[in-house]
């Protein structure tokens, strides 16, 4: 009778371990396409809140909430690979000191961009606060908070932009992709979890997610301001 009763439990294990996490099958079919329709309806929702206006950091919590899929795992995926599995292995000398030089020359524009905006920030602050030291020092510590949202936007853009670069050395742009660069023990025992995690850890949807979402609330924003200046 002892021996009769220990082939169920085998079998209720190997059925748990092989479900893994309950997630819907069309999801575990198309990670790519969820992950386009959740970005697509909170990027409707930055839409819509232009003409809602709620609150001014709801576009903040819209722009979070459309790349956090994607985000959240290319996170994990990032989080799971050694830094060695990103050897350029078939980078040439030219390419090397290529990307170097448009990384020289991007900030040289950054570095006169700043130099022109802090001449003309400090133009206009002297102007409207005129001989008040006071005043001037008001002014400026209003002017240093209102562009730390600017800042931190800027910076997370950058961050986006470095993610996509590494996400795509190590699965590509498919959906799916067969081989991959990805540890073979990331999630070895759920293959329907790794699937849509890999999956949702796409760099073009990342780059549309967290960059695209970003850029068009600033945009709007952008646009509302001038709107308003010109009322």
């Amino acid at each position: 009778m002892a021996g009769e009763e220990h082939p169920a439990p085998a079998r209720k294990a190997r059925t748990l371990h092989g479900s893994g996490v309950r997630l819907p099958e069309w999801v575990v079919r198309n990670p790519l396409y969820a992950g386009w329709l959740w970005t697509g309806s909170w990027a409707l929702l930055i839409v819509a809140d232009e003409f809602v206006d709620l609150a001014g950091w709801t576009w903040y919590v819209f722009v979070g909430m459309a790349a956090l899929p994607t985000l959240g795992c290319t996170v994990a995926v990032l989080n799971a690979t050694p830094r060695r599995y990103l050897r350029p292995a078939k980078e040439s000398v030219l390419s090397h000191f290529f990307v170097r030089f448009l990384a020289l020359t991007a900030a040289f524009l950054v570095w006169g961009v700043s130099v022109v905006a802090s001449a003309s920030i400090s133009t206009t602050v002297q102007a409207l606060a005129g001989d008040s030291e006071r005043a001037v020092t008001s002014l400026g510590l209003n002017l240093l908070v209102a562009a730390v949202p600017l800042v931190v936007t800027v910076l997370w853009m950058a961050l986006i932009i470095r993610c996509a670069w590494f996400l795509r050395r190590l699965r590509g742009w498919r959906q799916s992709p067969e081989g991959t660069r990805l540890p073979k023990k990331f999630l070895r025992g759920s293959p329907r979890a790794r699937r849509v995690v890999v999956g949702l850890a796409h760099p073009g949807l990342l780059l549309v997610a967290g960059l695209g979402t970003s850029i068009l609330a600033l945009f709007l924003g952008a646009v509302e301001l001038t709107l308003n200046v010109m009322e």
